[in-house]
């Protein structure tokens, strides 16, 4: 499966295409996210500093963030242009930007990795049907080499000085930030653009790697938990179980254990847009937790992904547990004041808890609709799919599970990547904007697009189909 770089969208869809790059961003990083925790977790137990220090260990900690994780972001960068070409191209970009430079170079691999796969992608085409039969694989591998040295040249003359220029501004720029007390501020933003499902791009595309620099050098930072901090959601949620009324209510303690356990925020955005006013509680949450952070010094080693309370912990240096749980306490408390206020003082919105959620997927850029009218009974595997699959898939995969479970149906349900969809796979359930790069992975699945992934009637027609 292969899928070119993010345009701007006609007609000047400016959130569309910000949105659509914000996934792609987060797209590179997310499906790595695990080999991140790997390093942030050899960081806090085995450094100087860390649990159980070990001069043995310590010794992966540089070669891990300095080559490993940059290479696998520009690896899967390339193969999301070119499949698996364009993985290799993107893997030989990003040594000449690592080589290139004396930083951890996440922004450089996710500049030209998808840049040099483009470019192969391209040269591809122009070569396809012009190759003399029995040279194919002698003109495949030739072009992928010469195009790649050419792109890792490139990458260590020009693209590794700009971006360890760039990295460093926006990384003086932040301590400057820190050292004025003004980082509370930028709450101002990330959280309204949480809400528009722009969260990924945000944490893992902008934070991410600017975190990871300050962290390789001090050993932690406050970056990683401006946009993962679970309390302004919590907080959130927790209002609505006191205050909400309705639906909304009755699913605010379910909603809890898989935003703050689970590490899914999705799964609060849908209570902010039945009742736009609360982002002001968001909001609220988002500066108080910063500043606690800021003031008790509370850091964490990598990225808590997902943003769970347990990731939290995990990637606490030691000594550091009292001021992280701190600002996740004063966010949490915070937010939720200012909604409970809003919610018992104000007039509650009309609008559904269901319509929301469908407002929420619009923010995503979908428009769904279902197309269950193939699905059999019989089906071996069901797999939901998102773009990163860690999000909504995994949530919607958890609540048809359930369902199966209690009809008595043995199914195997599982959720991953759009990208990495199995090709074993029986029914693919997806959002409709992901509905068509599903199905060019896998053409021989039932392919679902479903409208709600917290309460979507589709699940029960595909239960009562599978009983069949």
């Amino acid at each position: 499966m292969t899928e070119t770089l993010p345009t701007v969208a006609k007609g000047g869809d400016f959130r569309a295409a910000l949105q659509r790059s914000g996934r792609f961003l987060s797209g590179m990083v997310m499906p790595n996210i695990g080999a991140f925790i790997a390093w942030g977790l050899i960081t806090a137990f085995f450094i100087p500093t860390g649990w159980i220090p070990n001069e043995g260990f310590a010794k992966l900690v540089g070669p891990m963030i300095s080559y490993l994780l940059p290479l696998l972001i520009g690896y899967t960068g390339g193969k999301m242009v070119h499949d698996l070409r364009g993985g290799i191209i993107g893997a030989v970009a990003t040594m000449g930007v690592i080589v290139g430079s004396s930083i951890p170079m996440f922004l450089g691999a996710m500049i030209v990795a998808p840049l040099a796969a483009l470019a192969l992608k391209q040269l591809d085409r122009l070569l396809e049907g012009r190759i003399a039969s029995g040279f194919e694989m002698l003109v495949s591998n030739f072009t992928l080499g010469i195009l790649g040295m050419l792109v890792a040249l490139a990458s260590f003359l020009f693209a590794a000085p700009a971006v360890t220029a760039v990295s460093n501004f926006l990384a003086g720029g932040v301590r400057v930030i820190v050292n004025a007390g003004l980082l509370p501020l930028a709450n101002l933003f990330i959280e309204p653009g949480k809400v528009l499902f722009l969260n990924n791009a945000i944490n893992h595309g902008v934070l991410g790697p600017i975190g990871i620099q300050e962290s390789s050098a001090a050993g932690k930072s406050i970056i990683f938990m401006l946009e993962s901090n679970p309390g302004p959601g919590l907080g959130i949620l927790l209002a609505y179980w006191l205050a909400g009324k309705g639906m909304a209510r009755e699913s605010a303690p379910g909603a809890v254990i898989i935003h703050f356990l689970g590490g899914i925020h999705e799964i609060y955005f849908p209570y902010i847009l039945m009742n736009p006013k609360l982002i002001l509680a968001a909001i609220a949450g988002g500066m108080v937790g910063t500043f606690t952070f800021a003031v008790l010094g509370a850091g964490l080693v990598a990225t808590p992904s997902p943003g769970s309370i347990f990731a939290y912990i995990a990637m606490t240096p030691k000594g550091g547990l009292f001021p992280v749980l701190a600002g996740v306490t004063t966010s949490t408390g915070a937010s939720l004041a200012v909604a409970w206020a809003l919610l018992k003082f104000t007039k509650q919105s009309d609008t559904t808890l269901s319509s929301a959620t469908a407002r929420t997927e619009a923010n995503k850029g979908s428009k769904l609709r279902f197309g269950a009218s193939t699905l059999s009974a019989g089906a071996g595997k069901i797999v939901f799919a998102c773009d990163a699959g860690m999000g909504s898939s995994a949530m919607g995969a958890s609540i048809l599970r359930g369902k199966l479970k209690k009809a008595g149906l043995s199914v195997a349900v599982s959720n991953c990547a759009v990208n990495e969809i199995p090709a074993d796979a029986d029914i693919v359930i997806t959002h409709e904007s992901l509905t068509e790069r599903a199905r060019a992975v896998n053409p021989e699945a039932a392919h679902v697009s479903i409208d709600d992934f917290l309460k979507s009637p589709e699940y029960d027609i595909i239960v009562e189909k599978l009983k069949g």
